[in-house]
């Protein structure tokens, strides 16, 4: 697939990721990924789980066709074609575009810190939504934690973030917390991952 757009990054990052969705989820069921980027967090997931179906979206529009394209050449079942989806867009997606409204799970990786704050509030308020009432909601990607130091990569990260857009930049784990709680979710678990990432696992907070 090298004539496609290519993300190096998702491809390191794809199996441990996979390895603690594993953990993290039941054995089948519907999940919503959101900032799909090209795909291939999709087909890698949805190769390796086929009891799931993979819903990938994006908000900008100019990556569906990659995503569209990953997809045929996987020739995997169980990809629902890509919608465009803005986090920030209310309503999401509805049943009329083939959306599920109830999903077990919602994936968003690399988003919360490359987009304003507003992202992550519409991200909590729009899985509150669209999961099911034991769906979990997964996010991965940098964060910063009290008590713990952070690592020379992400501080760098961080601060060319802020350069690019000053409303963008590696997130307070604890403000993520709290924004979360508000929409009703809790955190389950903490997943640390290679190059100083986290996989999170947020549920509702009576779950």
């Amino acid at each position: 697939m090298t004539d496609l757009p290519f993300s190096p990054a998702a491809e390191r990052n794809r199996q441990p990721i996979l390895e603690s969705l594993l953990h993290a989820l039941q054995e089948r069921g519907q999940a919503l990924e959101i900032a799909s980027g090209t795909g291939q967090h999709s087909c890698w997931f949805a190769a390796a789980m086929p009891r799931w179906t993979w819903q990938p979206t994006d908000a900008d529009s100019a990556a569906l066709p990659v995503i569209a394209e990953y997809r045929a050449r996987s020739a995997l079942p169980n990809i629902r074609p890509p919608l465009q989806l803005d986090v920030l867009a209310c309503p999401w997606p509805t049943a009329s575009d083939g959306f599920t409204k109830r999903f077990d799970a919602i994936y968003c990786a690399n988003l919360i810190h490359i987009a304003p704050w507003q992202a992550c509030t519409a991200l909590m308020q729009g899985a509150a939504r669209h999961l099911s009432s034991t769906g979990v909601l997964l996010t991965y990607g940098p964060y910063i934690e009290d008590g713990v130091p952070t690592s020379a990569g992400n501080a760098a990260f961080d601060g060319s973030l802020r350069t690019r857009d000053p409303a963008w930049g590696i997130r307070r784990l604890a403000d993520v917390a709290a924004e979360a709680g508000r929409a009703g979710f809790r955190l389950r678990a903490r997943h640390a991952l290679p190059s100083n990432n986290l996989l999170l696992e947020w549920v509702r907070s009576g779950g």
